[in-house]
């Protein structure tokens, strides 16, 4: 819940004039989305399960692609938290914007108890295998957030990160989704986007905070070859 009309412009100019093959995409608040004949494109933070009637507050899909969103996140660590939202619940978001032509961006990861019970290879599993929609022929792409490490600074090691992304690839395989892009988000920044991106199976990552203004997700897009 961050930015502005005005703030998003000064982004998507900036971005602009950065040379890179990466696909660069701004998730965005609700009231930011907009049409954009750039390179970059734009999605929501968030869609409703519903297609439409008395839900008041709640946003559909068929909204946002009307609104100009291409991509949608569901199931992001915070609205697992403050929402209580159940794997059940993100596999309906997540059929909701395939229905509709956007692709969303399923989050799944693991908490700090369920770290420490030893859970988080299930927890990743059944994230993976509750959360995606038995949709054939659709395109999504899975986020990893080992949401312990979110805004803590604290980053897991390497072999962590690659078991956790050699686990939903493997998943996804097993689900008729070979070659699915699977990111990683947490505590991303410039320093260390590289080497995040250089371990097994992370195609990609979900920055947080560091995408907020030019200076700091540039560097980010720039150090991924």
């Amino acid at each position: 819940m961050n930015g502005s009309r005005a703030a998003l412009s000064e982004m998507i100019a900036a971005l602009g004039a950065v040379e890179t093959n990466n696909r660069v995409v701004l998730c965005v608040p609700f009231t930011m989305i907009q049409p954009t004949d750039s390179t970059v494109a734009l999605g929501a933070q968030d869609v409703s399960t519903h297609e439409k009637g008395a839900y008041t507050g709640e946003v559909s899909a068929q909204m946002l692609r009307d609104a100009g969103a291409k991509y949608v996140i569901v199931g992001h660590s915070e609205r697992r938290m403050y929402h209580n939202e159940t794997n059940d619940i993100v596999r309906e978001k997540a059929a909701a914007a395939l229905t509709h032509g956007l692709t969303p961006i399923i989050c799944v990861g693991e908490t700090m108890e369920e770290k420490q019970a030893g859970k988080t290879m299930a927890i990743i599993e059944s994230g993976v295998r509750e959360s995606v929609p038995d949709m054939p022929d659709t395109d999504v792409i899975i986020a990893y957030e080992p949401r312990w490490a979110i805004g803590a600074g604290l980053t897991p090691t390497d072999a962590e990160i690659a078991e956790a992304h050699t686990l939903i690839a493997k998943t996804l395989e097993s689900m008729g989704r070979g070659g699915t892009p699977v990111l990683y988000g947490a505590s991303v920044k410039g320093a260390n986007a590289a080497q995040i991106m250089s371990i097994a199976n992370v195609d990609g990552v979900l920055v947080g905070g560091a995408s907020l203004t030019p200076d700091d997700f540039i560097p980010i897009i720039t150090s991924v070859k």
